[in-house]
């Protein structure tokens, strides 16, 4: 057998670079490179071996760790799971830092290689630097964090273990089925050390888009339920678009004349006008998809993990004769809700429902009833983004929908929505208008403070013709703004627009539904000095990290800023200040966050009592 000696280090970067994807009928390489913070315990074993190839497979360097791995999540996803960069830190808070993102990619199933070094495998100079020891158990390290946050998570204490074990990483971040994190804990004297690798270890791999069939049993039975549906309504999830099932979807709504409606995960999947699209669905869905959902009486749920904002926790689907057939390429969520189980690939399994289902088609009354829904809907959110008087005003805080209307109408083709978490994922959801499906792009199942701007470099290194334009909070942007100057320094352009509403406001609102008092979430409630919080200039804060900026008064100025973004050959922050209080009232469901039983407030009591109210409508 022919070998060739390398470090583990050396190996693994090699492997690495063996791997392709067919994109489009293209051959191109899985992995778009590496971000790489280096410290004592990677940058003399892998640093080194990015060092020797770094004109073949680039390596970038970020600000904070978790801030490129919220980016590696973003290309992953803006790619739609195929390709994947790899990350790479030092033992110890390096390593915990991605601790966060790694939760990310596993609650949005999201494939990224995590490459945190390690304490010595040998423990000759134990304790070292940033080693935190375990007196009960000197093999775990902080790297054991990334366990519960992996889909696959190894310790190399062998430079013969990657051999095996990086094959099935990359085989487990590319199953639909198992798709997310995997994670290589990388002890800093195992980087370095060699071995006599195969050749055949660095033969190059095409790998391609898998589609699991689904069983004829399940596929006969979700045939004979929809037929037997009057009323049916599809709920589109992040799925349908890993799946590149779009036009499978859309012939399959004309066809039978099914509303659709769509997680944040699913949004784009269908252009925002289409004649059977009802719009968001849940807790921050329009009113369209949640009156179609109460009534339904079967719901098609494709490529969604059905979480409680989806299903306005479990309150939703009210028609007791209802039937939710979920159509999934993972049997763990496929089988959630008690649903009839679809499992299969979505784009060959709608293919295979469309073979069989001839001519049936949803009854005309509820198509009347349906197209009155939108268009109350549309009208709705028309009223709810327009242009208010107050536009040159700049003494009147504008609204989080008043903003979005203004960037939507200043949108164009080619501009995807980057956004995250706070009170703008829902009115978002309910009001951001696309045609195209890679126009927004929403990180919602791990609701992740600090992924916008970090998530937008992502983005704009997948896509970098897009026009990338990322919404973020003040509380957000504190959080995590440093890979500002990282897309500076990397020329990726970035539209970044700072809704400033001095702290917390979506969490703000929520206590006070739950009966609170308004405490410690907007900065006039927080503990302080006697002169309060000071005003963040962000404006000012983003021109120190690189970035051109400006700090606009009132929405006109917003308008003729977006233009001036536009035109700006690098990252463009604008600021404006809005009003915390006001979140669009149209749409929506019930969410289910507990309220206490006991307190002094007559709020929380009442509160309580409608909780308890509200609790009756779930099945369990």
């Amino acid at each position: 057998m022919e070998t060739i000696r390398l470090t583990m280090a050396q190996a693994l970067v090699k492997h690495l670079q063996a791997q392709y994807t067919l994109i489009d009928g293209e051959e191109v390489p899985l992995f778009g490179g590496a971000w790489a913070i280096f410290g004592h315990g990677n940058v003399a074993g892998i640093g080194e071996a990015l060092a020797q190839v770094k004109e073949e497979f680039t390596t970038f360097r970020a600000h904070n760790e978790q801030g490129m791995a919220l980016a590696a999540c973003a290309f992953a996803k803006q790619y739609r799971r195929q390709r994947i960069m790899a990350c790479t830190t030092s033992i110890g808070p390096g390593a915990l830092n991605m601790v966060t993102a790694a939760g990310l990619a596993m609650a949005n199933r999201l494939p990224v290689l995590l490459l945190p070094g390690d304490v010595f495998a040998t423990r000759t100079p134990d304790p070292v630097l940033q080693q935190v020891e375990h007196f009960n158990d000197p093999s775990m390290s902080v790297n054991d964090c990334f366990r519960p946050v992996s889909r696959y998570f190894d310790r190399m204490n062998r430079p013969e273990q990657l051999i095996t074990s990086l094959p099935v990483a990359i085989n487990t971040m590319l199953d639909p089925i198992s798709c997310g994190p995997a994670t290589l804990a990388l002890p800093q004297d195992v980087q370095t050390m060699a071995y006599d690798y195969p050749v055949s270890f660095f033969t190059k791999k095409v790998h391609g888009l898998r589609r699991n069939r689904a069983d004829l049993q399940q596929l006969s039975e979700a045939i004979e339920a929809l037929k037997q549906a009057k009323k049916p309504l599809m709920v589109l999830g992040g799925g349908v678009h890993y799946s590149q099932a779009l036009p499978e979807i859309q012939a399959f709504v004309e066809t039978h004349c099914i509303p659709a409606c769509e997680t944040q995960a699913g949004k784009g999947a269908l252009p925002w006008d289409h004649p059977w699209h009802l719009g968001a669905v849940g807790v921050t869905g329009s009113s369209a998809a949640n009156a179609a959902a109460q009534e339904a009486d079967l719901v098609m749920a494709v490529g969604t993990r059905l979480q409680d904002f989806t299903s306005a926790s479990r309150t939703l689907f009210a028609n007791p004769d209802c039937t939710l057939l979920s159509l999934n390429s993972a049997p763990f969520d496929a089988e959630k809700h008690n649903a009839l189980p679809l499992v299969g690939d979505a784009k060959t399994t709608l293919q295979e429902l469309e073979s069989q289902l001839t001519q049936w088609h949803s009854d005309s009354a509820w198509q009347t009833q349906v197209t009155k829904w939108n268009n109350a809907w549309l009208a709705a959110v028309d009223k709810a983004t327009a242009l208010p008087s107050q536009a040159n005003d700049s003494a009147y805080l504008p609204t989080d929908a008043n903003v979005i209307g203004v960037i939507n109408r200043q949108a164009q083709a080619n501009t995807t929505i980057v956004q995250a978490a706070g009170g703008l994922p829902g009115e978002l959801h309910k009001l951001w208008r696309t045609s195209d499906d890679l126009g927004y792009h929403l990180e919602y199942g791990f609701s992740c403070m600090g992924y916008e701007i970090a998530g937008g470099l992502g983005v704009k290194m997948a896509t970098p013709e897009r026009d990338v334009i990322i919404m973020v909070g003040d509380g957000s942007y504190l959080m995590l703004n440093s890979e500002i100057a990282t897309s500076v320094m990397l020329g990726l352009k970035l539209t970044i627009v700072v809704l400033d509403n001095r702290g917390y406001a979506c969490i703000n609102r929520l206590q006070n539904a739950c009966g609170g008092e308004p405490f410690n979430n907007l900065l006039q409630d927080c503990h302080t000095v006697e002169a309060g919080a000071p005003k963040t200039d962000f404006a000012a804060h983003a021109k120190a990290l690189g970035a051109d900026s400006e700090q606009v008064a009132c929405l006109a100025e917003l308008e003729t800023a977006l233009q001036r973004a536009r035109a700006s050959q690098k990252t463009y922050l604008i600021a404006i200040d809005t009003d915390p209080m006001p979140s669009t009232e149209e749409g929506g469901a019930w969410w289910d966050v507990a309220v206490p039983e006991v307190s002094s407030r007559q709020q929380v009591w009442e509160a309580h009592q409608g909780y308890q109210e509200a609790k009756r409508k779930q099945p369990y």
